[in-house]
């Protein structure tokens, strides 16, 4: 299977002060929807392990994905993720 570029989309709120929220957006290549939220969660993953342990931040993958932004003590909610195709918008 061909793969393509999705947009995964996670609500996001603060630990702290749970009436921020937010949306973080990660997006990479993957075979279909459901890989491309196990992708976008293993780069967070590895990304907050990095930041606690203070190494450096994993870059972007070869495939896309990367997590550099994601913020401490914002707490994301994968349940309600959602996939759509990624549409690049050159006018960005």
């Amino acid at each position: 299977m061909a793969k393509h570029y999705f947009q995964v989309d996670v609500p996001t709120w603060s630990a702290a002060q749970p009436e921020r929220q937010g949306r973080h957006i990660f997006t990479g290549s993957a075979d279909d929807g459901r890989q491309a939220v196990r992708l976008a969660r293993r780069v967070c993953e590895a990304t907050l392990a990095a930041r606690a342990a203070g190494e450096p931040l994993p870059r972007r993958s070869p495939d896309g994905w990367g997590a550099r932004g994601v913020r401490p003590g914002w707490e994301l909610d994968w349940t309600a993720a959602t996939v759509v195709p990624w549409r690049h918008n050159s006018l960005l």
